[in-house]
């Protein structure tokens, strides 16, 4: 246990804690939702309001994480950051010239979510991906429009018929495969990487909306081979360290890269460990260590792990007092207004068959809908 304190900022900053606590660390956070888990994992946390559009607003967020510091038992190591920040690097550099950053910078994170600079890259590369454009095409039929620098789904919409100008957007024409995730730990002298299944949990006009991942993967022995060699050769040319993501699609063994992540994702529900080893090797990267030995020696993950997302999709309530499972995380507090399509919770399932735990995910998912919409109705909770 090293009892050091360490900052981690995200809109959802329960994983990120829970990996630092289970590695020994002191955990600092300021999120979105103020979880009941979140608030018994930190050491001290503040809950800040940001929109999914444009994250967080730079004045209440370093107030919340100067507070956090100054009252910490000892002087935070440095700040941790999650979801939420690939669209505003300007402020990850302001965060930067007061904290240390545990990750990639600002023109890192840049370079990442930049289409222009990021689809360059990969051309340059020789890596596959789904052609890409700035401006809309004159056809949209089987076109994609994203927001730079969105997470989980939401920033993808299908191309409408005359879309509005906005230097936010970019365009990519879609395409068939299998979405796989890779969980890279990257540092300048070595990498380690992690195979996922996602999918989506589709809401009207949000028909791209993160669902949950499953791993790890299996593959076969040639793609594996190839997702690694075109993973090494983008995080190396983004110079990308510490916890990242890879998304792909794989369409008949042929992989296409979607798009990069630079900072740890959903899937660390899925791949850490009771050590908190991804954590460490987290920190370890952005210190100059060596990430990928300590995930070789002291990594422990399970044979097979899923996590999925439950959204208010039945309508708007309000949390009563729930007797929450334990597989059950991301409890938001009794009397906490969920609006329509919000996030509810997180499922875990774990076992020795990725395709059995997805589907026991799939019915724990239906069972807290219930549990939670039914424990609304009986309080007799307004929505």
């Amino acid at each position: 246990m090293t009892g050091e304190t360490v900052l981690i900022a995200a809109f959802s900053a329960r994983a990120l804690a829970a990996s630092a606590r289970r590695a020994g660390y002191r955990p600092l956070v300021v999120d979105c939702f103020g979880d009941l888990d979140t608030e018994a994992l930190a050491d001290a946390s503040r809950c800040l309001p940001a929109r999914v559009q444009v994250g967080f607003t730079a004045r209440p967020l370093m107030a919340a994480l100067e507070s956090l510091a100054a009252d910490a038992p000892s002087p935070p190591i440095g700040l941790v950051l999650g979801s939420g920040f690939e669209c505003n690097p300007r402020l990850v550099a302001k965060l930067a010239d007061r904290f240390t950053l545990i990750g990639n910078d600002a023109e890192t994170i840049r370079r990442a979510k930049d289409p222009r600079q990021l689809f360059g890259a990969l051309d340059e590369l020789g890596i596959p991906h789904p052609q890409t454009e700035l401006n809309a095409p004159a056809a949209c039929e089987d076109w994609l429009m994203k927001r730079i620098g969105g997470s989980g789904g939401l920033h993808i919409h299908r191309c409408p018929a005359k879309p509005r100008p906005d230097p936010r957007r970019y365009f990519q024409r879609q395409i068939a495969g299998e979405p796989i995730s890779l969980l890279g730990l990257v540092s300048e002298t070595s990498a380690a990487f992690a195979a996922s299944r996602q999918w989506t949990s589709p809401f009207p006009r949000r028909p791209f909306r993160y669902g949950g991942a499953a791993g790890s993967l299996p593959l076969e022995a040639d793609l594996e081979a190839r997702l690694i060699e075109m993973s090494l050769a983008v995080t190396d040319a983004l110079k990308l360290k510490g916890l990242v993501s890879l998304d792909y699609l794989v369409d008949d063994g042929t992989p296409s890269l979607l798009e990069v992540n630079p900072r740890p994702g959903a899937t660390l529900d899925v791949f850490d460990d009771a050590a908190g080893t991804l954590f460490k090797a987290h920190v370890a990267a952005s210190q100059g260590g060596d990430p990928a030995a300590l995930v070789a020696s002291d990594w422990h993950p399970p044979v097979a792990r899923a996590a999925a997302f439950l959204y208010a999709d039945r309508g708007p309530l309000t949390i009563g007092t729930v007797d929450w499972p334990d597989w059950a995380l991301d409890r938001p507090r009794p009397g906490s207004l969920i609006g329509a399509g919000q996030p509810l919770a997180t499922v875990l399932a774990e076992g020795d068959d990725i395709d059995a735990v997805q589907a026991v995910c799939a019915e724990r998912l239906g069972r807290l809908e219930t549990l939670l919409y039914d424990t609304s109705n009986e309080q007799g909770a307004r929505p």
